[in-house]
């Protein structure tokens, strides 16, 4: 039976499948398609007459009717599963897809990530695929809130692994008011359910002393009644006017991706000059707009020309 740490990992993927495509360009230098199109598929596939596989992750990137890369995120907490499998689900992939497949293997345990790191003998002369591991020891202690805040999912990963040192998980507390709230909700609950007991004992301590805005169940549980019970309020103005601040943030970079992803879905090549506008903006009201005009104008230079 899948257990926590896994079912909660996979969700984070299934929800942010872009961590997946940033862990394999930026972190393993894995060369992917440059698109901003990507679809979680099926996790179940087969090449008939065989048995059905099914994946923990699948992720395609490109249009779907031509797609340019595909990826199988499997989560391993042990060795329980035979290296061949995720050969298997690679080339079941391909057969089905026709394009390349990569496949990405996430161990919170460091045998796991040894044992699924060397290339996969398959047996079958000229196919010997090797899965990009993403191990323990390659997870930093992210200490510094601003480096948590950056990074919310690395962050959430690093609690996992390095929760026990009392500083991951105060970065990882003190970043999340500065995440839009749906966000920080989220990324709560992943980290409290991928951790072990002990690090859920450090994360409720740190949670009842410290002063944040409750996202969660399991915030309020654990911090709600403190808060509930009356802090001074001019302890929290600072940090309430900082979430704040935080949030409208979050919300201009949405729609500011919501806009480029549109324009890249219609075929249009955005030079880095409108793109550089466009991410800068802080202005919803004018972001919004963008996007509506990215849906239908028939040039990108009318992008920004408001119609007569």
């Amino acid at each position: 039976m899948p257990s926590p740490p896994h079912d909660a990992l996979v969700k984070m993927f299934q929800d942010r499948p872009q961590l997946a495509v940033d862990i394999l360009r930026d972190r393993m230098g894995v060369q992917l398609p440059a698109t901003p199109l990507l679809h979680l598929e099926k996790n179940t596939f087969n090449t008939r007459p065989s048995d059905d596989f099914e994946a923990d992750v699948v992720i395609s990137m490109g249009p779907p009717k031509d797609l340019a890369h595909a990826i199988i995120v499997e989560v391993q907490n042990d060795q329980s599963k035979e290296p061949r499998q995720l050969a298997r689900y690679a080339a079941a992939l391909w057969l089905l897809t026709r394009c390349d497949v990569t496949v990405l293997v996430v161990c919170p345990d460091r045998a796991a990530a040894n044992y699924y790191s060397p290339p996969i003998e398959t047996g079958l002369t000229g196919y010997r695929p090797q899965a990009h591991v993403l191990g323990p020891d390659d997870i930093p202690a992210i200490t510094d809130p601003q480096d948590a805040a950056a990074d919310l999912a690395f962050a959430v990963m690093s609690v996992m692994v390095h929760g026990r040192n009392r500083k991951v998980v105060e970065a990882f507390n003190e970043a999340l008011p500065y995440a839009p709230a749906e966000h920080a909700t989220q990324y709560t609950e992943y980290a409290y359910s991928m951790a072990a007991p002990d690090i859920r004992r450090i994360m409720e301590e740190i949670m009842t002393s410290t002063d944040w805005p409750v996202y969660s169940p399991f915030a309020r549980e654990h911090f709600g009644r403190g808060r509930e019970e009356g802090k001074a309020e001019g302890k929290t103005e600072g940090k309430a006017e900082g979430k704040a601040e935080g949030k409208a943030e979050g919300k201009a970079e949405e729609a500011a991706g919501s806009v480029l992803l549109v324009l890249a879905a219609r075929g249009f090549d955005v030079p880095d000059d409108t793109r550089t506008r466009i991410t800068t903006c802080t202005d919803l009201t004018q972001l919004h707009a963008w996007l509506t005009r990215a849906a239908t104008v028939p040039a990108l230079e009318d992008l920004f020309n408001p119609p007569s």
